[in-house]
């Protein structure tokens, strides 16, 4: 079987010599003299003989480069030992090849119309040298020859189009999977970047509030001031255990095992332990409407990281000053809204961040189907306000 490989490959690497050699081939068997059934008697070789197979032979060695005018110029070279009588016989043979190259290599239609052309040409020619009948069985064979052959190369041109189209579909959906794996990996990584921003930017925001409280006040109200420090050593903490979760989740499909860690799964549940903890270094006032429910995990995470980014600008750009939570329920959606007490009008101080917080909030509601707003209040201070659809079922709703 390699053998056999190697040599398609060679073939296929070496077309003109190929078709040269089987040039050679057919100019060598072409001059044996054949006498078809009830015609003349066979003819010796002559010049013009050999002068004309080689013109026809020669030509096959073009015949993938110029199909067309290769069956003209054998056409022509049958045609005339036909009528001529120096040949008759193997010569044919081709104007059969380049019958079937045409076939392989243009339209159907082209092959048709061209292919019935040199056979009717050489009929006509065997016609009028054999002096018989277009039925007699010479012609016939000849006639069918020339369908063979072309019927032959359309189904190897069919054949290698259905490959084509098959290779093309199989490369296209190959290119569709890297296509989809590389956009996972991309919604991954801008996830795993969210809440990299929102669990660090979060608490060391906090840290950095409750720290310097206890600083302010270990004085003067040093009972204050060690609260404070819990609320830094607890911040700490739960920064630690949210960042080795993330890691858990990041190793997950390495480890692959059933105590591998799970996604964070941060919930508005756990609301007021996240306002405890800014409510220390800075008032902070939420109300809850409508009937708690149940939501959806993602529009739950998107809910949660959204009003946790939000105290943590407020943290950050109007620190000290009083900040409101709405939180929303209505039978449609949730409606989060943060409102803090900056100055009107004013730019927010310049802190260090990433810049990427109000880029974050819009990303997690959109990606749930919600909408996002941002910006500061003519009364003064800044409002985020975001409505996450969620629906609740009928029992929820009575």
């Amino acid at each position: 079987m390699k053998s056999v490989e190697r040599l398609r490959y060679a073939a296929r690497a070496h077309p003109t010599a190929v078709d040269s050699l089987l040039g050679a081939l057919v100019f060598g068997i072409s001059l044996v003299p054949v006498a078809p059934p009830g015609g003349p008697p066979p003819q010796p070789v002559t010049a013009g003989s050999v002068l004309l197979a080689l013109t026809g032979c020669g030509a096959l060695a073009l015949r993938r480069r110029h199909p067309l005018p290769v069956l003209g110029v054998v056409s022509v070279a049958a045609a005339v030992s036909l009528v001529t009588l120096q040949t008759r016989g193997f010569l044919v043979l081709t104007v059969g090849i380049a019958a079937y190259t045409v076939a392989t290599r243009t339209s159907r239609r082209t092959a048709v119309a061209v292919g019935t052309a040199s056979a009717l040409t050489l009929g006509a020619c065997a016609v009028v040298a054999l002096d018989v009948g277009w039925l007699d069985p010479a012609v016939v064979v000849l006639l069918l020859w020339f369908g063979l052959a072309v019927a032959a190369g359309t189904s190897v041109r069919t054949r290698r189009d259905y490959i084509a189209v098959l290779t093309e579909r199989a490369q296209r959906a190959e290119q569709t999977r890297e296509q989809e794996a590389r956009r996972r990996v991309a919604e991954e990584r801008l996830r795993i970047a969210r809440e990299l921003h929102d669990v660090v930017a979060h608490h060391i925001a906090v840290i950095n509030v409750q720290a310097g409280v206890a600083g302010h006040l270990i004085r003067e109200q040093p009972a204050v001031a060690e609260d404070a420090l819990g609320h830094v050593r607890a911040a700490a903490r739960t920064a630690l255990e949210e960042l080795a979760t993330l890691l858990g989740v990041l190793r997950r499909d390495e480890e692959s095992g059933p105590d591998a860690p799970t996604e964070p799964a941060p919930s508005l549940s756990r609301l007021d332990a996240l306002i405890e903890a800014f409510a220390a270094g800075q008032p902070v006032r939420w109300t809850v409407s409508g009937q708690p429910r149940a939501l959806p995990s993602a529009v739950d995470v998107a809910a949660y990281r959204i009003l946790q980014e939000s105290l943590t600008n407020a943290c950050r750009h109007a620190s000290g000053t009083p900040v409101t939570v709405r939180l929303t329920y209505d039978e449609a959606a949730v409606t989060v809204e943060v409102c803090d007490g900056g100055p009107a009008g004013a730019a927010p101080a310049a802190s260090p961040g990433t810049g990427l917080g109000l880029l974050g909030m819009r990303e997690r509601a959109e990606s749930v189907g919600g909408t996002f707003s941002a910006g500061r209040r003519p009364e003064g201070g800044f409002r985020v306000h975001a409505v996450l659809p969620a629906r609740a079922t009928q029992e929820e709703a009575v």
